[in-house]
């Protein structure tokens, strides 16, 4: 993609499918070839001119608006064109076909995924965290995640990574200077008081970092697996978090033999709950895969909510099972497991530890979805929050322990201050990760190839 930044492009910037309008998008150094062979006319900037768009002998593919954003003034900071057409797929392929014919003489192209995003951020319009922030909120799956995107792509979280940076090159200077100037008498770094300044900057990071996570946690959610004996009621628990009958519910053993999951939302964050077959041995082949895929499904969750059957609870047989299944929880499984008594409706009251509901009536089910955002480590309200990926968390994290190294050489001082130096620089760097303000045009490939055709 980066051999051809140069290249005029083109796509349609709208939905696959039928709609009422649809966008075909130009960016390039020069789009007037296009915009006086599709529309017949120069455009005044910014103004959206109601007229018709026309192929090459002169004849109306549609009618719409048309506007033309001269560089700079445009989201790819290049000179932009926008035909708003109606939202035929025809319709769009022809008007996309007619400006690449339009621009061939300029080497117009079809656009790559995420190529005017790109050139947005490589022109300076937006900084990567920002770019990330409109795929993340092209894509959220809550209001909660859909505003945090919207807050980094205002930049609230590119400000805050952006005063780290200034902080900490302030701190670098400080001790590149007393490392350029040795034969000083004075201390520069303990009158800078530099040993307060990485205080306070640590401690400016780990509200940083806090925030980063939960936005993490908005962004990707959490993958929660119900597992337990058959009937035990793992697929009416399912029905009930998600509001709705999707699992087939029945009182024959072994009536789920495949996973059924649905996305749900806490408090904004989504959790992505999965039904599995019920644990047991079993010599039907069908059933046994079955058993196979909920004990892959169990090994991959971030939370497993083990279900037990209040009403057989004290049954030697089931009693059995279930610590059957809590020996292979113990070995094979990392993940918090929270231990779930269903059928509270129908069983006599008993103290248990963990989370006691009924699928049917509804009744603790507040309870376990509390416990379950306690676990995913939800702490803050969505209004605070900006959306963050898991590699802003990772980067984060490796600045957090440079600081940490950094603050144990301080005290060393003139003995280490090479390594201080250095480490203030390592965690600069993984600063300069997030925003892109680096060389990073492998890690540009990944982001920008995840974007859709015509953003």
């Amino acid at each position: 993609m980066l051999a051809s930044l140069n290249d005029p492009i083109a796509a349609i910037a709208t939905a696959p499918g039928r709609g009422a309008v649809g966008i075909v998008r130009v960016s390039g150094k020069d789009v007037a070839a296009v915009i006086q062979a599709v529309c017949g006319r120069a455009l005044k900037p910014r103004d959206a001119t109601y007229l018709k768009f026309l192929d090459a002998r002169g004849e109306p593919i549609d009618q719409g608006l048309a506007i033309h954003f001269p560089a700079p003034h445009s989201y790819t900071g290049e000179d932009v064109l926008e035909l708003q057409a109606h939202g035929g797929p025809v319709v769009l392929q022809l008007l996309l076909a007619r400006c690449l014919e339009a621009g061939a003489a300029m080497g117009l192209r079809v656009a790559q995924p995420g190529e005017f995003t790109q050139r947005a951020f490589l022109n300076d319009k937006i900084d990567l965290a920002q770019a990330e922030a409109i795929a993340d909120l092209i894509d959220a799956s809550t209001e909660a995640a859909a505003r945090s995107a919207s807050r980094s792509l205002a930049g609230d979280f590119s400000r805050e990574i952006h005063e780290l940076r200034d902080a900490l090159i302030h701190l670098r200077m400080l001790v590149e200077a007393t490392l350029d100037f040795p034969e000083e008498e004075i201390d520069f770094l303990e009158k800078a008081d530099a040993q307060g300044q990485l205080d306070r900057l640590r401690a400016s990071l780990a509200a940083v970092l806090k925030h980063a996570k939960q936005g993490a946690l908005l962004r990707e959610g959490i993958n929660v697996v119900i597992a337990g004996q058959p009937n035990a009621g793992k697929s009416s628990l399912l029905n009930a978090l998600a509001g709705a009958e999707l699992a087939i519910v029945t009182p024959i053993p072994g009536t789920t033999r495949d996973v059924v999951s649905e996305t749900i939302q806490i408090e904004g964050v989504p959790l992505h709950v999965i039904d599995t077959a019920g644990l047991r041995e079993s010599s039907d082949h069908v059933e046994k895969i079955g058993i196979e895929r909920a004990w892959g499904q169990i090994e991959r969750a971030d939370a497993v909510l083990f279900l037990h059957d209040l009403t057989r609870a004290d049954a030697p047989e089931y009693q059995q099972g279930d610590r059957a299944i809590a020996a292979l929880l113990l070995e094979k499984v990392t993940a918090p497991v929270i231990d779930v008594w269903n059928k509270s409706d129908a069983a006599p009251s008993s103290k248990h530890e963990g989370v006691t509901l009924s699928a049917k009536t509804g009744a603790g089910l507040d309870l376990l979805r509390s416990k379950l955002l306690e676990v995913a480590g939800w702490q803050a309200a969505p209004e605070g929050v900006y959306i963050a990926r898991e590699r802003h968390v990772h980067a984060l994290r490796r600045v957090e322990s440079h600081l940490a190294e950094a603050h144990a050489l301080l005290a060393q001082q003139a003995q280490a201050l090479d390594l201080l130096a250095e480490e203030l620089r390592l965690a600069q760097n993984a600063l300069n990760e997030i925003t892109g303000a680096f060389g990073v045009e492998d890690l540009l490939g990944v982001i920008f190839s995840k974007f859709c055709i015509g953003k």
